[in-house]
């Protein structure tokens, strides 16, 4: 379980070095979310309340996305500082956005539009699984 978490911990600061997270931010205080593509939109979080699961993706988020959103998701990570956009407030994210949402954003990043954001795809670096716990967590943000 250490080796893992080193590795997951050693992989995402390479991502973060290469590329950092970010999303647009909302221009008028309304956020307006794309629509996940079928594959994603009906996704259900089948880890959502279960106290492991949090614990788990507490650790990961630490690891892998801290450095861009922030200790507490607010978007005031130091490797997100330069970036443009600035990286997503995951707090107003957790708040209003789908499960699907946000297993998309993750699995598949945000170099694509309408995002254009360094955000960088998890998708092949994290098992679905390890998305899940991520967003167990970012829920728990306050």
């Amino acid at each position: 379980m250490k080796k893992i978490f080193v590795l997951l911990a050693v992989i995402g600061l390479a991502i973060l070095g290469l590329a950092a997270c970010g999303a647009p931010a909302p221009s008028s205080g309304i956020i307006q979310r794309a629509t996940p593509p079928s594959d994603y939109a009906s996704k259900t979080n089948p880890l959502a309340g279960n106290a492991d699961a949090i614990a788990k993706g507490k650790e990961q988020y630490t690891a892998i996305c801290q450095a861009c959103h922030g200790t507490t998701g607010l978007g005031d990570g130091p490797a997100g500082t330069a970036l443009t956009p600035k990286p997503a407030n995951l707090q107003l994210t957790a708040k209003d956005a789908s499960d699907g949402y946000m297993d998309w954003r993750i699995s598949e990043g945000g170099t694509m539009a309408p995002f254009n954001s360094s955000m960088p795809a998890q998708k092949g670096i994290l098992k679905e699984e390890q998305i899940w716990q991520i967003i167990s967590y970012v829920r728990t943000l306050k």
